[in-house]
């Protein structure tokens, strides 16, 4: 895990100033620079268990592995770096279904720096249009760039059975400060949410991902029915009732 800017990798920087100059951006390098440094130390804030540097570089990395499916990759790399650049997992937000990655703030924060690199307005929309589908991490119908970010930001969901396991518990680590019942509730309902998706992923490609990820969360679906039910002292309960949701839940879960 890369806890601190100084430990990210090297080629962030590169990476991030050729996506802005690919999308025609017109400020110098040290300009660049400043804003880079500024993303950076945005996704490195220590209450970031999961959401940090870390997932920064698997979402652009499997951006790269995606990108012969989008439009324009540079785009969908710079929303990659803005899609969860305002989080918080503060209590308050946490019960309003408010906290993570604030998509609508990371979008507004997206068009100020861009427009501010000298970015066109029209290419600026369009990486903020991206960033704020992620409210509801479902694609926007016929928008490839879009489809691409979304399963590049839900690829966690197909890790190897540790690595799965090691993600769940850096997301129970980023809302400690929540209840076990609450948060167990909450998460179970993301979980069933996403399991009741006829597809997980949009693009052909990470297709081939949706039976490891299926897989994943039916693993973590009965563990944490099982942890709800010995909280709640309800050893017989469906996940229905435990998640207040329907057997065949469509809804998208919240971030």
């Amino acid at each position: 895990m890369f806890t601190d800017t100084a430990s990210a990798p090297q080629w962030l920087l590169s990476s991030w100033i050729r996506s802005c100059q690919a999308a025609g951006a017109q400020a110098n390098e040290p300009e660049l620079v400043s804003v880079c440094r500024d993303l950076l130390d945005r996704w490195a804030q220590p209450n970031r268990t999961y959401h940090g540097l870390k997932h920064l570089v698997d979402v652009l990395t499997h951006v790269d592995e995606l990108a012969e499916e989008a439009t324009d990759p540079n785009l969908v790399r710079l929303a990659a770096w803005y899609h969860g650049a305002v989080f918080s997992a503060e209590s308050k937000l946490a019960y309003a279904n408010a906290a993570g990655e604030d998509e609508v703030a990371s979008a507004a924060l997206a068009r100020e720096q861009l427009l501010g690199l000298g970015v066109p307005e029209e290419q600026v929309e369009k990486v903020a249009r991206m960033v704020t589908a992620l409210v509801r991490h479902k694609a926007v119908k016929k928008d490839s760039d879009c489809s691409v970010l979304v399963d590049a930001d839900l690829a966690v969901l197909k890790s190897d059975p540790q690595r799965y396991s090691l993600y769940t518990k850096a997301i129970r680590a980023e809302y400690a400060h929540i209840p076990a019942e609450d948060f167990v509730r909450a998460r179970l309902r993301i979980v069933t949410r996403l399991l009741g998706r006829p597809q997980l992923f949009s693009t052909a490609a990470a297709s081939a991902w949706d039976d490891a990820a299926r897989q994943n969360l039916e693993w973590e679906q009965a563990r944490l029915s099982k942890e709800l039910r010995s909280l709640t002292d309800s050893p017989e309960a469906t996940i229905a009732e435990l998640t207040g949701l329907s057997s065949e839940p469509t809804a998208p879960p919240q971030s």
